[in-house]
């Protein structure tokens, strides 16, 4: 049975070797481990990487002369996929202890858990923490024989749309390769950190995971890793890649980056040769990663992630209680809203 790929000690181990999750980069891990059980957490002094935007909590604490950091965290460092968020069999009672000695030792502000799964979510649910909802876009597998099976669902110019996006990428001459485990050979990885990079080199910013990352990652999960290759067909000079997770169940699309622009390319490495692959491989679900409306139009269904915080500062977490609940009332309409955009036949065939 393969597990879920991002709580995988290796994968956080990769993290801090690699120097992403630091005290110099605003991570600072205090993992806590009891009889067996292990919850990550880090000690953050700033909101970057995280995906659940709280910017505006933070200046309202220093408009109040109150320090928002350090607070505490539990994710999978900039990695927003919804998941378990510990191993092993914690009680409510002996996790919250251990969070709130944390949070005592550190003078933190309080406790985030980014992104957990719904298990999790019910485990915790008798305790002090406000839940928080946004939404996100995730890819179904409605047993689909493969990917014409998937677009017979479609509405006929939907359809056509999307063949019509596939068909850009022959006609620009691209050549498209999938890899997985294995097959990733070292020039591979070369060319899609070339690619990662770029993403971020473009805006200006610094990667926030380097070469290194990648090569633990590929040595210690590669089991669970598949990698798109786009190349020029004639020249065979490359132009793309993207990197994928995958488990028993689920196929999540990381990271990706162009060394070359060309039309319909993020579409075709991003979207749609995930789906062919989570089809042939069985998959239940593609989570392709956060924001992006256009994934509506491509079949990816608006679904509802949650988050769920602990302000030490009573007033503060009245205040965040209500700012929650009133935006879970927008975030649902929202939800509500983008359904009626999606590409299916309304048959439901």
């Amino acid at each position: 049975m393969t597990s879920y790929p991002f709580l995988n000690p290796a994968f956080f181990q990769a993290l801090e070797q690699c120097g992403a999750t630091t005290p110099e980069t605003g991570w600072s891990p205090c993992h806590v481990e009891r009889e067996g059980a292990w919850l990550p957490l880090y000690g953050r002094d700033h909101s970057r990487g995280e995906y659940v935007f709280d910017f505006s909590w933070a200046d309202a604490y220093q408009r109040h002369g109150l320090a928002y950091y350090p607070k505490l965290v539990t994710s999978v460092p900039f990695t927003p996929v919804v998941g378990p968020r510990w191993l092993g069999d914690w009680s409510p009672d002996g996790l919250w202890q251990a969070v709130s000695e944390e949070m005592a030792e550190q003078q933190a502000s309080g406790w985030h858990l980014l992104f957990p799964d719904q298990a999790s979510r019910e485990t915790l649910a008798e305790l002090p923490l406000v839940s928080r909802q946004a939404c996100h876009f995730r890819w179904f597998n409605r047993d689909y024989a493969d990917f014409e099976g998937f677009l017979a669902r479609f509405q006929s110019r939907k359809r056509k749309n999307l063949r019509k996006e596939r068909r850009r990428i022959q006609e620009q001459g691209i050549q498209v390769e999938r890899r997985q485990g294995a097959q990733i050979q070292p020039d591979d990885w070369a060319l899609f950190y070339r690619c990662y990079a770029s993403t971020y080199l473009k805006r200006g910013q610094m990667p926030y995971l380097n070469e290194a990352f990648f090569a633990t990652v590929a040595e210690q999960q590669g089991g669970q890793l598949m990698m798109v290759l786009a190349r020029d067909s004639n020249t065979q000079a490359p132009i793309a890649a993207a990197l994928y997770f995958f488990d028993d169940t689920q196929l999540y699309g990381r990271y990706w980056g162009c060394l070359q622009e060309r039309d319909c390319l993020h579409f075709e490495m991003c979207y749609y040769q995930g789906i062919e692959f989570a089809i042939e491989q069985q998959l239940l679900e593609f989570d392709p990663g956060v924001q992006g409306e256009h994934k509506i139009l491509r079949g990816f269904e608006p679904v509802i992630t949650w988050s769920m915080h602990h302000l030490r500062e009573s007033a503060f977490q009245r205040a965040i209680g209500d700012f929650c609940e009133e935006e879970a009332l927008h975030v649902q309409r929202y939800q509500e809203e983008a359904r009626t955009l999606l590409p299916f036949r309304r048959d439901g065939i």
